[in-house]
């Protein structure tokens, strides 16, 4: 019977590790909470759980070589070392992550070695990865060419549990949430770059309409155009990949970054409340005589919140009642409650904020959106639009669809790779039939599913113009 070693037992381990169990395989959960793996053990007699720190390397080494297969759940910091590992002892490895180049440079060593480094599979990247290539390449098969192509996906609360300020609640890793919103974007419109430098990420969301969930605003993520070489799609002139909120979360985020309030950059906080780190963020931004009448030209001093609000709303160039200022305030970046910080970065106190306040609830529900939209072209002149979407909800905080999403597609890659069904080597992510197919098959029955629709008309694609 063959051995399975799941490496971390964090926000979507549950998922994979009750599969895994339910096939029958034999489960070992390495992590630093042993608890937590056990609850998800549930009493299973095929599954181990033990104590482990992801910088033991020596335990890890021992670990790799007893199993057929590893899963790596840990940051993806950590992927690069339990690959090199897995080389070493000739075991096959799955991940949910990007590939960074670090692990691509592995891709000889891995085949040398006759194993998959199996990255992507999860749900963004995974399965938004194998329902947009069995589009692709059904198009292809039919000489036809992806003219335009958009894929956005979000981890949203239901409807009913986005009811804080930030319509947003946390179902998976909250510090990665928040550090994304510093990264910069590009992608391919209508074959012009587009450039967004992290100071205006959040700028221009444009509004889509998600059936069952309402109007939903996107920004774009990270770098589109690579994909582009990634799906075998060089002659499309629009690629851009997107992230799905609810209305108003880009105002807000837009507006902490304007105050530099998700800054990775540390200095001394020592004695200082919440509301004195705004008149220090003003200070630092606009210069001390901006906040003089805030603070009484004295960071020591009382500081009079209808002013500094005031005062932040004319910085960051909104009315007093937009929705940004009253969510900063609901976080509590107004309360004159000490903050008891010494070095320490605003990044770290606006997220801990954030997870305080706006984790999901027990008996809350997160869901998963997700939507690909397509314009093809054919050599006989003709176009067509075709949308793929998936709407899934969790059941409870404890039951999400960010798990599910995330962890079913790899135990399915899992139990592909024992069972001979995936025959490729190196370093990989799911672009290929071989993999795509089966997984998105069988993902169907387990109720994650994609809604294909085709032949769609012209005005459904984003940024239709009827000149066109």
């Amino acid at each position: 019977m063959n051995k399975i070693l799941i490496l971390g037992s964090g926000l979507v381990a549950q998922p994979i590790i009750r599969y895994l169990l339910s096939k029958g395989y034999f489960v070992t959960v390495a992590s630093n909470t042993p608890d937590r793996s056990d609850a998800m053990i549930a009493g299973n007699e095929k599954g181990k759980s033990i104590y482990w720190e992801a910088t033991d390397e020596g335990s890890l080494n021992d670990l790799v070589a007893g199993h057929d297969i590893t899963v790596s759940l840990l940051p993806y910091v950590f992927h690069v070392m339990v690959a090199r590992h897995c080389i070493n002892h000739k075991k096959n490895l799955v991940t949910s992550s990007y590939v960074k180049p670090e692990m691509r440079a592995l891709d000889e060593a891995a085949r040398n070695a006759g194993i998959i480094l199996l990255n992507e599979m999860g749900l963004d990247p995974g399965i938004d990865h194998m329902s947009a290539m069995r589009i692709i390449d059904r198009i292809h098969d039919r000489g036809g060419a992806i003219l335009e192509f958009y894929s956005i996906c979000g981890a949203l609360p239901a409807p009913e549990a986005a009811n804080n300020p930030f319509r947003y609640k946390f179902s998976w890793s909250p510090k990665g949430v928040i550090l994304a919103g510093n990264n910069d974007a590009t992608y391919l419109q209508r074959g012009k770059t587009i450039n967004l430098p992290t100071e205006i990420l959040f700028r221009n969301p444009f509004k889509l309409d998600f059936p069952g969930v309402g109007s939903l605003e996107v920004y774009p993520n990270r770098d589109s155009i690579s994909y582009k070489e990634i799906y075998a799609i060089p002659e499309a002139r629009t690629m851009f990949r997107g992230t799905f909120r609810y209305t108003g979360w880009c105002e807000i985020l837009d507006a902490l970054k304007k105050m530099k309030l998700i800054s990775p950059e540390k200095f001394d906080m020592s004695g200082m409340s919440y509301a004195g780190l705004m008149v220090h963020q003003l200070r630092e931004l606009r210069g001390e005589e901006y906040v003089k009448s805030a603070t009484g030209g004295n960071l020591a001093d009382t500081v009079h919140i209808p002013e500094l609000m005031e005062q932040v709303a004319g910085f960051i160039g909104v009315s007093a009642d937009s929705v940004a200022l009253p969510a900063m305030k609901w976080l509590g970046l107004f309360s004159t409650m000490p903050m008891n910080r010494n070095v320490d970065s605003t990044f770290e106190v606006v997220s801990d904020l954030m997870i305080e306040k706006m984790t999901l609830g027990p008996e809350e529900r997160d869901m998963v959106v997700m939507q690909h939209l397509f314009l093809a072209g054919y050599s006989d002149g003709s176009k067509e639009v075709i949308r793929s979407r998936m709407l899934d909800f969790g059941t409870l905080s404890t039951d999400t669809s960010i798990a599910r999403t995330v962890a079913l597609p790899a135990a399915i890659g899992v139990e592909m790779v024992l069972n001979g069904q995936i025959r490729v080597k190196g370093v990989h992510v799911p672009v290929i039939p071989e993999i795509y197919n089966p997984v998105l098959d069988r993902l169907e029955t387990l109720g994650i599913k994609m809604v294909e629709e085709y032949n769609l008309p012209a005005s459904q694609m984003i940024g239709y113009k009827e000149s066109e």
